[in-house]
């Protein structure tokens, strides 16, 4: 039975993701984009009054209005793609996962529908330049620092045959002595903070921290509670931060080499 197992597997198509389609996918994150042709002055303000969350917001500078979304606060309930007509849909491609905190941030304004401080040029950077990053060797410890689970599912999922981490030289190890990156997840509980901070400390130089998640990047729905000692750059630096709730394998993927291109 065993070898009819093996012949089988064998035998089955390749599902391996190929790299370009892995770079900056963001589909099936539920995560928002903005079709600027469509956005108005009233969709802008139905899909500020519809996020439970501060992740959308309108400013007002020099006399025209902004529309502020900021993916670090964003849960990815879909309440704006339901209530936008058409302008906000689910996003098929993100350059910000990995970026810094100001870079989770996009603004557009709302006469004009323009995008202001464009990412277009970063996406065909990222892509130009991450090649050169693959396989290089890269430990990383995971640290749940208080989250439900939802982001760690992923991060399990990015070692499966269809992601395979491990073809980038990209490996998980037990202790963060070993380690180069702590990734870590949740909102940092209070109980947790004492151990983050003592992970960190044992983590050789130089390394490098990534925040997983809006729990990670702003402490999501919990933040301010009493529960929590704040985001995770509250208790220790942070070099790049993946946003989503929870952000998916190719996002994680995204981040984790975006942080890498970065500080290389």
């Amino acid at each position: 039975m065993i070898f009819d197992t093996v012949k089988q597997s064998l035998s089955s198509q390749r599902v391996l993701i190929p790299v370009e389609q892995l770079l900056m996918d963001a589909q099936g994150s539920r995560m928002p984009d903005v079709q600027p042709s469509l956005l108005t002055a009233e969709i802008a303000r139905r899909a500020v009054d519809a996020c439970p969350t501060t992740a959308l917001t309108l400013d007002e500078i020099d006399g025209r209005t902004h529309l502020v979304l900021n993916y670090a606060d964003c849960i990815a309930c879909g309440r704006c793609i339901e209530a936008g007509a058409g302008a906000f849909v689910p996003a098929r491609k993100l350059a910000c996962c990995g970026a810094t905190k100001s870079g989770l941030v996009r603004r557009w304004d709302v006469a004009s529908g323009a995008e202001i401080a464009s990412i277009k040029r970063e996406m065909e950077n990222y892509s130009r330049e991450i090649r050169s990053l693959l396989g290089r060797a890269l430990n990383i410890r995971e640290v749940d620092a208080g989250s439900c689970n939802g982001c760690e599912a992923e991060i399990v999922a990015m070692t499966n045959p269809y992601y395979d981490l491990e073809r980038f030289g990209i490996h998980f190890v037990a202790s963060p002595k070993h380690a180069d990156m702590l990734l870590v997840t949740g909102p940092v509980t209070r109980n947790m903070a004492e151990a983050v901070r003592q992970t960190y400390t044992a983590t050789p130089w130089p390394k490098l921290v990534v925040a997983v998640g809006a729990c990670g990047c702003s402490g999501g729905i919990f933040a301010g509670s009493h529960a929590t000692a704040g985001p995770l750059d509250a208790i220790i630096p942070v070099d790049g931060y993946i946003p989503g709730c929870p952000p998916t394998p190719a996002m994680l993927l995204s981040g984790i080499l975006q942080v890498l291109r970065r500080k290389s």
